[in-house]
C-alpha cells in the first residue's frame, strides 16, 4: 500500500496544484486524476487529443503534464516537441509520458522529444509517485538547441534510478565552469549552422547560450568573454537576426573561449 510523508507531499504540491492529462482513455484519464488529487492536485484537465490539448495548454500554466504516447488524434511525442518548442509559459513545464507501449523504440523517442519521465502502464501508485518527486524536487538543467529543447536526457527516466553518480554534471549545478562553457559553445555553433532550418529557434537557443556566458563570464572574471558576449547579446537586440549577422559574433565568442581554453593549462603551470 503507497504512503507518501506528510512532508514529502507538502514539498512536491507546488508542482502538483495544476495538473494536464493528455489520455485519449477516459478511464485511464479519471484514475490518473484520481491518483493526482490524492497527491495534493488541486486543478486536474483532461484532455483527448492532441490540439485540444495545445488549446488547453496555451490558456492553462501546468506545474506537470501527463501524455499517452498514442491515441487516434494523439502522437504524445509530436505534442511534446511543439510544447517545448512554443512560446507559451508551460514549454518548460515537466512532461511523464505514461503509456502501454515501453519498447526501446518508445522510450528512447520520449526521451529525445524532450519528455521528463516515462512510466509504463499498468503502474503503482508508488511508481507514479517516484515520477512525479523526481520532476518537482530534482530539476535537471534546460537544453536549449535547435536538434533538440527539453531537460538534460542524461538523467532520463531517473525515477527508476538509484545507482551512483558517475557523472560530473550530476551534481545540482549541471557541472563545473568549464563544462558549462564547452556545451554552450558547442550549441553555439550548432545553432548557427542549423539556423537556415529553423531561424526561430536557432536564435532562441543562441539567445540562452549568450545569457548562459554571460553569467559564465561575470562568476570566473573573465573580461574577454564577457565583452564578445556582450556583442553578441548585442546583436540580437537589434532587430532581424541573419545567420550572416550572427557568424562575426559567435565567431568571436568561440574564438575567445578557445583562448581561454589554451591559457588555462599555461596558468595553472606557472
Amino acid at each position: 500500500m503507497f504512503a507518501a510523508n506528510a512532508r514529502t507531499l507538502s514539498r512536491i504540491e507546488p508542482a502538483v496544484r495544476r495538473v494536464v492529462i493528455v489520455d485519449p482513455n477516459l478511464s485511464s484519464a479519471r484514475l490518473l486524476t484520481d491518483i493526482m488529487k490524492g497527491m495534493g492536485a488541486r486543478e486536474v484537465y483532461a484532455e483527448t487529443d492532441e490540439e485540444r490539448a495545445l488549446e488547453l495548454l496555451r490558456d492553462v500554466e501546468p506545474g506537470v503534464i501527463f501524455t499517452e504516447r498514442s491515441g487516434e488524434a494523439l502522437n504524445g511525442e509530436t505534442l511534446a516537441r511543439r510544447i517545448r518548442r512554443s512560446s507559451m509559459a508551460c514549454r518548460m513545464s515537466p512532461i511523464i509520458m505514461v503509456t502501454g507501449e515501453a519498447t526501446a523504440a518508445a522510450i528512447k523517442g520520449a526521451r529525445d522529444s524532450g519528455i521528463h519521465e516515462f512510466l509504463r502502464k499498468p503502474f503503482t501508485t508508488g511508481d507514479l509517485f517516484k515520477r512525479v518527486e523526481n520532476v518537482a524536487l530534482k530539476p535537471r538543467p534546460w537544453i536549449e538547441a535547435v536538434g533538440y529543447v527539453g531537460p538534460d536526457r542524461r538523467r532520463f527516466n531517473s525515477g527508476e534510478y538509484s545507482g551512483a553518480r558517475k557523472r560530473r554534471s550530476d551534481g545540482l549545478g549541471g557541472g563545473g565552469p568549464a563544462e558549462v562553457k564547452d556545451q554552450a559553445i558547442r550549441i553555439l555553433i550548432s545553432a548557427l549552422a542549423q539556423f537556415d532550418q529553423d531561424p526561430s529557434q536557432a536564435t532562441r537557443a543562441i539567445r540562452q547560450q549568450a545569457e548562459t556566458l554571460n553569467g559564465l563570464a561575470i562568476k570566473t572574471a573573465d573580461a574577454k568573454l564577457a565583452m564578445v558576449v556582450a556583442t553578441l547579446q548585442a546583436y540580437l537586440a537589434g532587430g532581424q537576426v541573419t545567420k550572416v549577422g550572427l557568424a562575426q559574433p559567435i565567431g568571436a565568442v568561440v574564438a575567445a573561449a578557445k583562448a581561454a581554453e589554451q591559457a588555462a593549462p599555461m596558468a595553472r603551470a606557472s
